[in-house]
């Protein structure tokens, strides 16, 4: 299997990246801290973000998983905010997500570790998707009694708690569920390569103009290193991630679930040291708010904490490696 991108998906990248990098700036994201952009998720749905694997027929693009991730790595590398995988998920089963006229958001019941309802993003949610081990529900996100988080992790992730979920109406089996949770766990890990991504450049860039006596901090060995290990970092994540794109649309090829988990992983890392090796790079203004370096560790810890987290993955490998 050949695991680099072709011409039409190098296409497809440069133009999400151009799209990105003029539309979601840092300044524009400094605005967007605790706000929603109905305009910005509008953009996103022309650009057709939300309606990628959707068929042709239904109205979408008509691509597979492998065009998915390398479209959620480039999100993911300038933090474009909202519930982005939810509504890619369910573009094919609600109306309206695929054109971005209805903002679809979800909550993770098969999440092994159980604890209390949270859900990002409720305010500006039209629709709350719930996976349960028995099924896949729909639920209206205004019906319900919640609580606003005062302080997110994640300013660009509000938070809300919810003390009881209705069950809601039924739209898929427990098999649809899993489906859709794994699924999502693709698409985040192409997210986190984003982090890991963006976050080696904006180290790389400001180690090669900050000087320290009279020479770049980025000719010192110590950051040398740092910069290194990043790049290698975030070039396994990349080729983890493309093989769980691959793998999900050719599932005669491999495990799905194996890839997926490597893919989580391997790019939960990558994201978590490169996000943390940005701000030790940045020294003692890496720890200011002016700086972005800080956005990317919060999203990476967000990010690695949905569908299901590394450490899950790590023990569903362990089994199918031993056999158990």
């Amino acid at each position: 299997m050949d695991f680099q991108p072709s011409s039409d998906q190098r296409a497809l990248q440069e133009g999400i990246r151009s799209f990105c990098d003029g539309r979601v700036t840092f300044e524009a994201l400094r605005e967007l801290e605790e706000k929603f952009d109905r305009g910005l998720w509008s953009e996103l749905a022309e650009m057709g973000v939300f309606g990628l694997r959707l068929p042709e027929a239904k109205g979408g693009v008509g691509l597979g998983s492998a065009d998915a991730v390398i479209v959620f790595a480039e999100l993911g590398r300038r933090l474009v905010p909202g519930p982005l995988s939810w509504s890619h998920l369910l573009a094919d089963r609600i109306d309206g997500v695929a054109d971005g006229r209805v903002v679809v958001g979800g909550v993770d019941a098969l999440d092994p570790r159980g604890g209390p309802t949270v859900i990002e993003h409720l305010a500006a949610l039209d629709v709350l998707v719930v996976l349960r081990a028995d099924g896949v529900f729909r639920l209206d996100p205004r019906s319900l009694q919640s609580e606003r988080i005062a302080t997110s992790l994640d300013p660009h992730t509000p938070v809300h708690y919810v003390a009881e979920l209705p069950r809601g109406e039924q739209i898929g089996d427990g098999e649809a569920a899993r489906r859709l949770r794994l699924e999502g766990a693709a698409l985040v890990a192409a997210q986190l390569l984003g982090v890991a991504e963006m976050s080696q450049e904006l180290a790389t860039e400001y180690a090669k103009r900050r000087e320290q006596f009279g020479r770049p901090v980025g000719s010192f060995q110590a950051i040398k290193h740092l910069l290194a290990d990043m790049y290698v970092r975030q070039e396994l994540a990349r080729a983890a991630v493309y093989a769980a794109g691959a793998t999900l649309d050719q599932p005669e090829v491999g495990s799905a679930l194996r890839a997926i988990a490597a893919a989580k992983i391997v790019a939960g890392e990558a994201a978590l040291k490169n996000a943390k090796s940005c701000v030790q790079v940045h020294g003692g203004m890496g720890y200011t708010w002016e700086i972005p370096a800080h956005y990317y560790l919060k999203r990476a810890i967000v990010l690695e904490n949905a569908f299901g987290t590394s450490e899950e993955y790590s023990e569903q490998m362990a089994e199918q490696l031993t056999g158990e």
